[in-house]
C-alpha cells in the first residue's frame, strides 16, 4: 500500500507541474511553489506532512483550506481580503484578482462573444436559452482565464470570479442602471438568474467553473448621484416580496457562490455591513456558505458617506464581524478600507479568528475552482480558447437577440415587409448605423458587431435602394440633417426610424463605458421618459412625409412613446440587443424571424404616473401594484401569428393547507405563420387579510407552434407561491379564494372583458 501511495503522488506532482506550464493549469507555477512543491513531494514521503497538506488534491477542500490560511501571518491574511490579493511565494500562492465581469457575455477582457443586455435576456422569458446562453460565456470565462495564466497574467478581468447577474428589481423606469437587470418582477428576476448562475458555475460535483456574484444585495435601484450616501426606507412587506425574492431563489437553488452587497444602506443599515441582510438573512435563514464581496469603494462610504461610524477601523471591523469578506478596492483610484483591519484587531474591535474566517470563505472558492489542483483534475481547464467568439456562440447570440425582440404594435400588419415588393427604403435615425449602442454597458469587445444599417443592407435585394439619414444625434438638439432625412423618407416606400437611448442618456453614475470618447452617462432620467426630445421631432418631421415608418427602439429601459403609439402603425423594441443586434433585427422587419419576446417592464405613459424616485416603497409601482392604464403593460407583446387557449383545467380546486395545485391549458397556433408564444400564469389572491401585490406572476413558458399545431402546457401552484408577507415580513399562508389568470398577457383587472387569449379560473384553499 505504501508503494502504491508513493507512486500516486510521484505521477500527481508530475503531472501537475508539466500541466501547470504547458496547458495553463488554474494556479501559475512560480520558481518558489516549484520548490515547495519539490519538498513536499520527494520520493519516501507518501505521507505529506501538515505543511504540504493544502497542496494535496486527495484532501477534503475544507482541511485543505484550513492549513493553508494557518500558515498565513495576520498581514497575509489581511492582504487577501481585497480584491486584488497578492502573491505568497513561500507559500506558493499566486497573486489573484477577483474583479471580473460578465453580464452579458464576458465584459472588459478584449473580443468575446457580447449577447444582448440583461433587460433583452429579460425579454426571451426562455430560461433553457438563458442557461445556454450562460454556458457558453463561461466557457469564454474559462478559456480567457487559462490563456492569461498561460502568458503570467493575474491581472483585473482574467480571474474566475465574476460579479454578474445584477438581480435588482427594476422598480422605477428612471433608474439608469436599470438596463442591467431582469426587469420589475420577483418571480422572472428569479428564475432568469437561477439560470444564469447555473450557466455560469456549472454543474460539476467537485468543481466549480465560474463563481457568480448575484448583485447588489439589497434594495438597490437609484437614484444613482447618491448611491454612496441613500438610505432606502422599505417595509417588511416588500422587503420579503419585492426585494429579496430573487437574492434567495438565486443562493438557495442556485447555489450562487459569492454575493456582492449594495452602496446604499438598508433602513438605516450599510448593507455591506448589514446585521440583517449579512447575518439573520443571508446565513442564518438561507444557509449560505459562500463569500461576500462589498461594491466597490462601498466599505469606505460606511464612515465617509453613511457615517454608521467614525473611521476606517471601525467601518473595517463593522464589515467583517457582518459578514462582509472581500473589499472591491485599489482599482480605478477606489480607496480601500480593509488594510485597516491591522489597526482594527490592535484595538480590539474584532480578533485574528474573525478575520481568519472570511480568508478561509475566500479559499474555499479558490480551492473549489480547481486553482491548487492539477488541471488534468478540472474538467474546465481543458476548454481551448477557440470557443472565444466562436462560430457556435456567435450562432447563439443572434438567437437570443432575435428572442429579445417585442413587437409592441403592428397595425394593419405592416409588418412583416415583403422584401420582394420594396425598391426603397430610408434607414433613419442616430441608432441606425451605431454599434457601440448595441452592446449596453459591462460589455466586451464583438469582433463584428452588425448596425441595424448593415443589418437590412444585408438582406435586402440586390437592386433595393437603402438610403439612410442620421438624422440627428442621441441628446444633441441640431437640427441640421432634419433636410437630409426627410428627403430619404420623401422618395422611399418605407422608413425605418431606428431611435431611442444609449448610454449616455442612461447609466451607472459617471459611467463612461459604452460610449464616444470623452462622453459620460447622465445615469438616471430624472425629468422624462419620453425619448430625447430632438428624436421626437425629426419623427414627427419624417412621419408628416405621408411614408409609412417602422419604428425600431434601441434602449435599456421603458420609453413613454405615447405620440408614436398613436401614428406610428409598427414598433419594434430592440433593447441594446448586442453584437448580432442589426441581423435580428433585420430578420425580424422582413419576416426571416418571428418576434416572440415579452415585456419585462411597464411602459407607463408619463412620470406623472410613478411615486418620487427616491421612495421605495411599492405601492402604485411595477404591473404588481399599479393601478393606472399602462402605455404596454408587462408580459405584453405580439406575433405575426395568432393564438388561442382551450381548456383552462385546475385540479383540484379545492386544497388543503400545504397541498399544490396543478394547472393545465391547451395552446394553438391559429394563424399561417410559426411562432413564440410566452405562457404565463398570474395568481390573484382576492381574500388576503393583508395588503398584497394586485396580481402577481407565478408560472411562464415559452413554446414553438407550427400553424395549426397545438400543445398542452402545465404549471404547479405552490403553497409558497400562495403565500404573503404581513407588515412584520413574516410570510402566511391563508384559506381563501384565489384566481389564476393563463394565457399570452396579462388579464385586464379593470375590465369584466378579457383578451381572447387569456383565461380565467378559481380554486380556494380551505
Amino acid at each position: 500500500m505504501a508503494k502504491k501511495t508513493e507512486k500516486h503522488h510521484r505521477l500527481s506532482r508530475r503531472i501537475f507541474l508539466q500541466s501547470s506550464l504547458s496547458a495553463g493549469a488554474g494556479l501559475f507555477i512560480r520558481p518558489a511553489r516549484q520548490t515547495i512543491l519539490d519538498q513536499n513531494y520527494q520520493s519516501g514521503s507518501a505521507a505529506t506532512s501538515e505543511r504540504s497538506l493544502y497542496l494535496d488534491p486527495t484532501k477534503p477542500a475544507k482541511d485543505r483550506v484550513d492549513d493553508l490560511v494557518s500558515q498565513m501571518t495576520l498581514d497575509e491574511k489581511i492582504a487577501q481580503m481585497g480584491s486584488h490579493a497578492p502573491a505568497i511565494d513561500r507559500l506558493g500562492v499566486p497573486a489573484y484578482n477577483w474583479w471580473n465581469e460578465a453580464l452579458h457575455g464576458i465584459g472588459r477582457a478584449g473580443i468575446a462573444t457580447v449577447f444582448p443586455q440583461a433587460i433583452g435576456l429579460a425579454s426571451t422569458w426562455n430560461v433553457d436559452l438563458i442557461h445556454r446562453m450562460a454556458s457558453a460565456i463561461s466557457d469564454e470565462g474559462r478559456a480567457k482565464h487559462h490563456e492569461a495564466l498561460r502568458k503570467g497574467i493575474h491581472d483585473i478581468y482574467t480571474g474566475l470570479t465574476f460579479w454578474s447577474p445584477n438581480i435588482n428589481i427594476f422598480r422605477d423606469p428612471r433608474w439608469g442602471r436599470g438596463q442591467e437587470t431582469y426587469g420589475e418582477d420577483p418571480y422572472l428576476t428569479g428564475q432568469i438568474g437561477l439560470r444564469f448562475v447555473r450557466g455560469l458555475q456549472g454543474d460539476d460535483p467537485n468543481y466549480l467553473k465560474l463563481v457568480a456574484t448575484p448583485k447588489h444585495f439589497a434594495a438597490h435601484s437609484g437614484p444613482e448621484a447618491v448611491r454612496h450616501s441613500f438610505n432606502a426606507v422599505v417595509s417588511p412587506t416588500d422587503l420579503q416580496m419585492t426585494y429579496l425574492p430573487a437574492f434567495k431563489t438565486c443562493i438557495t437553488e442556485g447555489k450562487a457562490f459569492s454575493i456582492m452587497g449594495a452602496y446604499n444602506r438598508l433602513n438605516g443599515e450599510a448593507c455591506c455591513a448589514s446585521p440583517t441582510l449579512l447575518g439573520k438573512i443571508l446565513r442564518e435563514e438561507w444557509g449560505f456558505e459562500g463569500y461576500v464581496v462589498a461594491d466597490c469603494g462601498a466599505l469606505s462610504d460606511i464612515y465617509q458617506n453613511h457615517f454608521v461610524v467614525k473611521t476606517a477601523a471601525e467601518a473595517a471591523a463593522l464589515a467583517v464581524l457582518n459578514g462582509c469578506d472581500l473589499d472591491c478596492c485599489g482599482e480605478f483610484r477606489i480607496p480601500c478600507t480593509y488594510p485597516d483591519l491591522k489597526d482594527a484587531v490592535e484595538q480590539g474591535l474584532l480578533t485574528e479568528a474573525d478575520i481568519e474566517r472570511s480568508v478561509k470563505r475566500l479559499f474555499t472558492a479558490r480551492f473549489r475552482l480547481g486553482m491548487f489542483d492539477p488541471p488534468e483534475t478540472v474538467p474546465y481547464a481543458q476548454i481551448p480558447y477557440s470557443v472565444v467568439d466562436s462560430p457556435e456562440h456567435r450562432a447563439l447570440a443572434l438567437e437570443v437577440a432575435q428572442q429579445s425582440l417585442v413587437l409592441l404594435k403592428n397595425q394593419d400588419q405592416l409588418l412583416p415587409l415583403d422584401k420582394s415588393k420594396l425598391r426603397s427604403i430610408a434607414v433613419i435615425g442616430p441608432n441606425a448605423d451605431n454599434t457601440l449602442v448595441l452592446t449596453g454597458n459591462y460589455m466586451g469587445t464583438p469582433s463584428e458587431p452588425v448596425s441595424v444599417l448593415a443589418g437590412i443592407k444585408a438582406l435586402v435585394e440586390p437592386d433595393t435602394e437603402v438610403r439612410y439619414a442620421r438624422g440627428c444625434a442621441i441628446l444633441d438638439g441640431a437640427k441640421n440633417g432634419f433636410a437630409e432625412a426627410v428627403d430619404a423618407a420623401t422618395n422611399a416606400q418605407i422608413a425605418i426610424m431606428v431611435m431611442g437611448l444609449s448610454q449616455q442618456v442612461e447609466g451607472e453614475e459617471g459611467q463612461m463605458e459604452g460610449n464616444p470618447p470623452g462622453i459620460s452617462s447622465l445615469g438616471d432620467r430624472k425629468l422624462t421618459l419620453n425619448i430625447p426630445p430632438v428624436q421626437q421631432a425629426l419623427l414627427e418631421a419624417v412621419y408628416a412625409t405621408g411614408t409609412p415608418i417602422v419604428l425600431v427602439l434601441i434602449n435599456g429601459s421603458m420609453v413613454a412613446i405615447n405620440w408614436a403609439d398613436e401614428h406610428i402603425s409598427a414598433i419594434l423594441e430592440a433593447w441594446y440587443p448586442g453584437q448580432a443586434g442589426g441581423t435580428a433585427v433585420a430578420n425580424a422587419l422582413f419576416g426571416a424571424y418571428n418576434p416572440g419576446g415579452r415585456l419585462p417592464v411597464t411602459f407607463y405613459r408619463s412620470t406623472k404616473d410613478l411615486p418620487k424616485f427616491e421612495n421605495y416603497q411599492m405601492e402604485n409601482r411595477t404591473y404588481r401594484y399599479f393601478s393606472g392604464d399602462p402605455l404596454y403593460a408587462f408580459g405584453y407583446g405580439l406575433s405575426y401569428t395568432t393564438f388561442a387557449y382551450h381548456g383552462l383545467a385546475i385540479t383540484p380546486n379545492k386544497i388543503a393547507s400545504g397541498d399544490s395545485v396543478e394547472v393545465q391549458v391547451e395552446v394553438e397556433n391559429t394563424g399561417r405563420l410559426a411562432g413564440d408564444e410566452v405562457v404565463q400564469l398570474y395568481l390573484q389572491d382576492v381574500e388576503a387579510s393583508s395588503p398584497i401585490p394586485r396580481l402577481q406572476l407565478k408560472g411562464f413558458t415559452r413554446i414553438h407552434l407550427a400553424p395549426g399545431e397545438k400543445q398542452a402546457v402545465q404549471f404547479t401552484i405552490t403553497p409558497e407561491h400562495m403565500s404573503f408577507a404581513d407588515a412584520e415580513g413574516k410570510w402566511q399562508l391563508e384559506a381563501g379564494s384565489f384566481v389564476v389568470w393563463v394565457g399570452g398577457r396579462q388579464p385586464v383587472l379593470s375590465s369584466d372583458s378579457q383578451p381572447a387569449n387569456v383565461l380565467r379560473g378559481e380554486f380556494v384553499l380551505a
